[in-house]
Formats: structure tokens, C-alpha cells, sequence
């Protein structure tokens, strides 16, 4: 069974940094694309960056790109979220999640992780 499971997040002043980890078990993800969203209260989630697992090119939200980093570490099945530059309207859950290729729908996600941003 497939899991992924998020941490590193918390409390942070605007201007400041976090990383967060995705933890992925349970399948070879090789060819597989991983997501980072997220969901602040009362929004839906959106979209906020990709990683295809393969070879490591990324692709970004406007609102993210230069702020957000996304890496991943293939032998550890480690995918990275380094949030720099934070915002409070960067405050929200994140969740990471998989796809088993590019253009496919994300179809396993883990509990998200907390992220909060003080103005």
C-alpha cells in the first residue's frame, strides 16, 4: 500500500523559511510525478508546484515561483518543499501527492502538514 506522510511544518514570521519532507512508501515511483498543494481555511486546495520523479524537472504556480524550491532525493524517497520568502497568505495545510505519470491525476495523498505564517 502506498503511503506518504508530510512533516516540517509549523509556526513562522513572514520573511522566514521552512522545508518540508513527503515520506513515499510503498511502489517503485520512478516515472511517477509528485505534487505539492495545498489548502488555507475556508479556500480550496490548490496546486502549488510538481516534480516528475524521473528527472527532477519542476514546474511552479506563479504566485510560488522563485520562493518555493521543489527537489526530491531518488534513493531516499524523499520529495523536499523548501518554502523561502514566506507570506502570511502562504498559510495553510500542505500536502504532497502522486501521479503515476505527467498528466495523470493525482490519485494518493498524505495528511498534509501545517504551515503557519505570522504577518
Amino acid at each position: 500500500q502506498v503511503h506518504l506522510v508530510e512533516s516540517g511544518g509549523g509556526l513562522v514570521q513572514a520573511g522566514g523559511s521552512l522545508r518540508l519532507s513527503c515520506a513515499a512508501s510503498g511502489r517503485t515511483f520512478s516515472g511517477h510525478v509528485m505534487g505539492w498543494f495545498r489548502q488555507a481555511p475556508g479556500k480550496e486546495r490548490e496546486f502549488v508546484g510538481r516534480i516528475e520523479w524521473s528527472d527532477g524537472s519542476t514546474y511552479y504556480r506563479p504566485s510560488v515561483e522563485g520562493r518555493f524550491t521543489i527537489s526530491r532525493d531518488n534513493a531516499k524517497n524523499l520529495v523536499y518543499l523548501q518554502l523561502n520568502s514566506l507570506l502570511p497568505q502562504d498559510t495553510a495545510v500542505y500536502y504532497c501527492a502522486s501521479a503515476p505519470m505527467a498528466g495523470a491525476h493525482f490519485d494518493t495523498w498524505g495528511r498534509g502538514t501545517q504551515v503557519t505564517v505570522s504577518s
